[in-house]
């Protein structure tokens, strides 16, 4: 676990935020993102998870509660995540079981909050399910997926980003317009959310777009983004 913020016993004391990325992602994609929101005063803490490798329950369960234990991030004034893709169900399946009585803002980006037809479709291929894990199975729209397990409202102050510019091939040809080619901006709404805004951007590129950064500050200090959602 790496983060840009100091670990270990002592207290908190700034706000702190969480940033987790997508399945088999790493850190280095959302580094940049987690730069800006430092640079907003934040204690932001950018984590590496085993996301292909250990069941998202587990990682919602055991593995995130055993990070914030370490971060000591129950004594912050606040804590706030932001997801990137899989993140999102993560910390939805964490908040599911355990509620940090200092809990903040959450902001999404590019969440499959009701799964992925292009999961749905790369499950049935080989390689895919290796070179994206295990969490592959449960990221689709089916009866077995791991949205469906999950609180169907936010109960938190919650903000989406989702992106509509697709450069995948795969998502244009296996998802309902408009999307990122990976996740439908429809998927990505989950009802309760305070604010929801979309972004000319693709599934991957979104997180080192300016504007998305700007947004993810923006919604942070105020529980909602800079400009008015066109979704």
């Amino acid at each position: 676990m790496n983060t840009t913020a100091p670990r270990g016993n002592a207290t908190p004391t700034r706000a702190t935020v969480v940033v987790l990325h997508g399945v088999a992602n790493r850190r280095w994609l959302t580094a940049r993102l987690a730069r800006r929101i430092a640079a907003d005063g934040y204690a932001v803490h950018n984590l590496d998870y085993p996301s292909r490798t250990m069941a998202l329950a587990e990682l919602g369960d055991r593995w995130l509660p055993e990070q914030l234990a370490v971060l000591n991030a129950a004594q912050a004034p606040q804590l706030h995540f932001v997801t990137h893709s899989m993140g999102a169900l993560l910390v939805r399946r964490f908040l599911a079981a355990r509620r940090p009585a200092n809990l903040g803002r959450i902001v999404m980006i590019a969440p499959p909050n009701h799964g992925s037809a292009v999961a749905d479709r790369l499950r049935q291929r080989r390689f895919f399910r290796w070179l994206i894990g295990r969490n592959l199975a449960v990221l689709g729209t089916g009866p077995d997926a791991f949205w469906r397990s999950l609180p169907p409202r936010a109960d938190f102050e919650l903000g989406v980003i989702a992106g509509s510019r697709a450069l995948s091939p795969l998502g244009r040809c296996w998802l309902d317009a408009p999307h990122d080619g990976t996740v439908a901006v429809a998927s990505t709404h989950l009802e309760g959310q305070i604010d929801h805004l979309v972004l000319p951007a693709n599934h991957t590129g979104i997180l080192l777009r300016r504007d998305t950064a700007e947004q993810v500050v923006a919604f942070l200090r105020s529980g909602r983004f800079g400009r008015e959602s066109t979704s």
